[in-house]
């Protein structure tokens, strides 16, 4: 397989590219950002460019590509609907419309979250945007998922780049077994979700919104 991954240098992103890199049936793994991410791999080729929402000047290289795994995303907290939509809804479009184009067969899953609303309608500013990006990806996409997380674990060196997340996987972390336990549904790592977006790649799946149970 040929992956593209937006986002790779975020806490999701990173797990992702790693599963990618030790699958033995990815040949190559593309990744899309504006920053480099630090690590070398003979399978691993970075495309830097300076918006997101802009694609035109990497287009060619994103022919014959058998999955994309979007995991590109930012904290609502702090933005306005309008800049939270831009990098939440905005983004993920330009790049499933260009794949549409250059890939139509291609494996498309956007990494949203759990308490997504797909009715666009709910109160909640960050899960109408992500919502309304989920919808519009699984109907121009006949391939097109969205993996809705719910706690996630950083696993084997993953870090986000939010310093407000980080003290909170710090403070929660010696308490993941106990929620693993009590709560096996609803806590996931970053390692499990690169596996599980592989596996949609490989095999399909019946249902186009993957939540947390589908992702362990």
């Amino acid at each position: 397989m040929r992956v593209v991954i937006f986002g790779a240098t975020g806490m999701v992103g990173q797990g992702v590219l790693r599963e990618c890199l030790l699958a033995e049936d990815v040949r190559e793994v593309v990744t899309v950002g504006r920053r480099p991410t630090g690590r070398q791999d003979p399978k691993l080729r970075e495309l830097t460019v300076p918006d997101v929402g802009d694609l035109e000047a990497v287009r060619a290289e994103l022919t014959g590509v058998d999955a994309c795994f979007y995991c590109l995303g930012v904290s609502s907290v702090g933005m306005d609907e309008a800049s939270y939509t831009r990098v939440s809804y905005d983004y993920p479009l330009a790049a499933a419309r260009v794949l549409a184009e250059v890939s139509p067969p291609v494996t498309f899953i956007y990494v949203s979250g759990v308490g997504t609303d797909s009715s666009e309608r709910g109160r909640v500013m960050w899960a109408r945007v992500k919502g309304r990006a989920e919808n519009a990806i699984i109907d121009l996409l006949p391939n097109g998922y969205a993996a809705r997380p719910g706690f996630i674990q950083p696993t084997y060196g993953a870090v986000s780049r939010t310093r407000w997340y980080r003290v909170l996987y710090a403070a929660t972390g010696p308490l993941v077994p106990v929620l693993r336990r009590l709560f096996p549904n609803q806590v996931t790592t970053t390692d499990g979700i690169g596996r599980a977006m592989l596996r949609v790649a490989r095999e399909g799946s019946p249902t186009r919104v993957l939540g947390n149970r589908e992702l362990r």
